[in-house]
């Protein structure tokens, strides 16, 4: 998942060295956390969130096969 959520971030910021991804697992749960430099912040959240909503249903739809639940936490 983690790899996941670093590729399509890179792909979207200016500058793809700033990104961030952190992983924990909590039992059952992953919480996936995104940090990304202070400009790219607008280019990875999205005109109200759309951006943002569609990379969590991406890691979602991906953690279905696993039987697991992601949280994705953008920062």
């Amino acid at each position: 998942m983690k790899e996941l959520v670093e590729v399509i971030a890179k792909a979207l910021v200016d500058n793809p060295d700033e990104v961030v991804v952190t992983e924990t697992v909590k039992g059952n749960s992953i919480v996936i956390q995104l940090n990304v430099a202070e400009s790219d912040m607008g280019k990875v959240i999205g005109r109200e969130g759309r951006i943002a909503k569609s990379i969590r249903a991406v890691v979602k739809a991906a953690a279905t096969k696993e039987n697991k639940k992601v949280i994705v936490d953008i920062q």
